[in-house]
């Protein structure tokens, strides 16, 4: 659980540093591009240097398959989602993907799905909704691309929680962010690479290359591994908290009542799960 809870945190500062490395003149493939990159120049050699074998057959066709069509599909849906439809909507949206993931792991893996878990799960989304916040609507294709997005993320984290039993956190996490970084590597072709042209800017893309992707790639897959996925996706609606925290101390964004609200909504669900698990 504390694995998870510091996953969370690590995604919770993507929005952050994202805004500062757009401000300072890149765009969302470039910076996406270079998340995956630097942190498959920082997850190979550990491999190496750990003499850990790289995954064969089905095991890592399957890891391909979720670094470059489920975390690239999630993050296009979602950053295109964003020039089309509110921040509040598509975040909402995107929080749909633990009742997803609960639902789908009760039919597909016959995981217990009652009593405190279904209390907690209910708490964390009307944290969620309240943390966020819904202002606005959006052109059609936004609101579709903003309801895909959870789909797949919850089809990577079911994903993930099979494959990490079998190749291991390590090279489960490596495997994900080097077929990331593959197919952005291929949009950035197309599309160009947009560079920061302030040292902000650049930090801002090694913050979000090792510490939320490294660390909290890395910290999730662990955390999965060990409390399922049904928990893992509850416990990551603590994302929402960290981001409105570090946008209210750096962007200058307002905290209100309703989202102190959901916060504490959050963190009854997390302190339920703790009591559930032990």
């Amino acid at each position: 659980m504390f694995l998870i809870i510091i996953s969370a945190i690590a995604f919770g500062a993507i929005a952050v540093f994202a805004k500062t490395a757009y401000s300072a003149g890149s765009d969302p493939i470039s910076v996406l591009f270079f998340r995956f990159s630097i942190a498959s120049l920082v997850m190979v050699p550990l491999m190496i240097a750990r003499n850990i074998p790289f995954p064969r057959g089905q095991t890592l066709f399957g890891l391909m398959l979720m670094g470059g069509i489920g975390y690239v599909g999630m993050s296009f849906c979602y950053f295109t989602a964003l020039t089309m439809a509110s921040a509040g909507l598509v975040a909402i949206l995107l929080y749909l993907y633990p009742a997803i993931v609960t639902i789908l792991s009760a039919f597909l893996f016959k995981e217990s799905i009652k009593g405190l878990k279904i209390l907690a799960l209910v708490l964390a989304l009307a944290g969620t909704f309240l943390t966020i916040g819904l202002s606005g609507g959006g052109r059609p294709l936004g609101i579709a691309l903003a309801m895909t997005a959870p789909f797949i993320y919850s089809a990577y984290i079911l994903a993930g929680s099979k494959f990490t039993k079998q190749a291991g956190v390590l090279s489960t996490s490596t495997l994900v962010i080097l077929s990331a970084s593959v197919v952005f590597g291929l949009l950035v072709l197309i599309e160009g690479l947009k560079l920061p042209r302030t040292l902000a800017g650049w930090g801002s893309v090694l913050a979000i290359a090792l510490g939320s992707t490294v660390i909290a790639v890395n910290t999730f897959f662990a955390g999965l591994k060990r409390v399922g996925p049904t928990n893992a996706s509850i416990l990551s609606t603590f994302e929402p908290i960290t981001t409105v925290i570090l946008a209210f101390l750096f962007l200058g964004e307002e905290i209100g009542p309703m989202r102190i609200l959901g916060g504490i909504l959050i963190l009854v669900a997390v302190i339920l799960l703790a009591k559930n698990e032990f």
